[in-house]
């Protein structure tokens, strides 16, 4: 199984690993990020790692235990990240790590149906618990809500002309498969825009956004994980599409400025001061060749800050 961990070694740079702290992947995927965690912990240091795919937590274990036992998988949407880590009795941590991509075998794996380059079930599910699919959303919703999400979460422009098309073909016969859908949203633009323009993946993004509720889930943890940090802790983010990327950017920015309130106040109030500082003030981006390796690299973008 080939995963690559998009610009790890900027994550391990920028992380400033303490061998006795406690750290945690939030996005543990296939392992490749907290594998090199680990490796760089001692015995009183600890590893939390977070996934709701069942087949990822399995795989990871694996490689986790070739280096070491101290470390706890938690079988957990991130959402849930602070409340998980308090009930083990931490308070505070050395350093928190996201990745929001989807990990190479999840993407490449025909059943999931994440890509459109494979022929599989409209599914999408990151927890294969959860009760809403990409197959239902494409089947069920209405035309202006699909238009609405189309643009909202794959910023596409001929979102209207796709979210027709698709409701004029399910009225026919239900749409199961991802590679269906491919050639419903190519019929819906023509061949010219489809080629040139890639609508598909901007749909496929949408879904994908819409099953597991990233942007939300995204939104709700940042702030929980800023107050989970110790003192001099760090986190970095690595988003992958614009939507992320503002979302990380607007948080850092608010809790690493003084209230606006407060500003130009010669004594402000302990709650009303910045509560971490920006390591970089614009996104880390990968190497050229990072990217001519692994070409899902290119669109990455990491944004790291440490609690003041």
């Amino acid at each position: 199984m080939k995963h690559y961990s998009v610009m790890l070694k900027e994550v391990i740079d920028n992380l400033n690993i303490k061998e006795n702290g406690i750290y945690v992947d939030a996005t543990l995927g296939y392992a490749g990020m907290s594998k090199e965690i680990l490796k760089r912990l001692n015995k009183d240091g600890l590893l939390i790692a977070i996934d709701q795919d069942e087949e990822a937590r399995t795989y990871a274990d694996n490689v986790l235990k070739e280096i070491g036992s101290n470390y706890k998988i938690l079988p957990i949407n991130f959402k849930d990240m602070k409340e998980a880590i308090n009930s083990l009795g931490i308070k505070a941590v050395d350093g928190i790590i996201f990745d929001l991509g989807f990990s190479s075998p999840q993407i490449d794996e025909d059943k999931r149906g994440f890509s459109f380059a494979h022929d599989a079930t409209l599914d999408m599910r990151m927890d294969l618990n959860n009760k809403v699919n990409a197959k239902i959303i494409v089947n069920k919703y209405k035309e202006e809500e699909l238009v609405k999400y189309f643009f909202m979460y794959g910023e596409e422009k001929l979102a209207k002309v796709i979210a027709k098309e698709i409701v004029k073909e399910r009225s026919q016969k239900e749409i199961n498969t991802t590679l269906e859908l491919v050639e419903i949203i190519k019929k819906a633009v023509g061949a010219n825009y489809f080629y040139k323009q890639h609508p598909e993946r901007k749909i496929f993004q949408a879904l994908r956004i819409m099953v597991n509720n990233e942007l939300n889930v995204l939104e709700s943890v940042l702030p929980d994980a800023i107050n989970l940090l110790k003192t001099g802790g760090r986190m970095g983010v690595i988003s992958f599409h614009s939507l992320e990327d503002r979302i990380v950017k607007n948080c850092f920015r608010k809790y690493s400025e003084v209230d606006a309130m407060y500003k130009g106040l010669p004594n402000i109030p302990l709650e009303y001061q910045p509560k971490i500082k920006l390591i970089n003030k614009k996104p880390m981006v990968a190497s050229k060749e990072e990217i001519s390796e692994n070409s899902r690299s290119h669109s990455a973008k990491l944004r790291v800050i440490e609690r003041v």
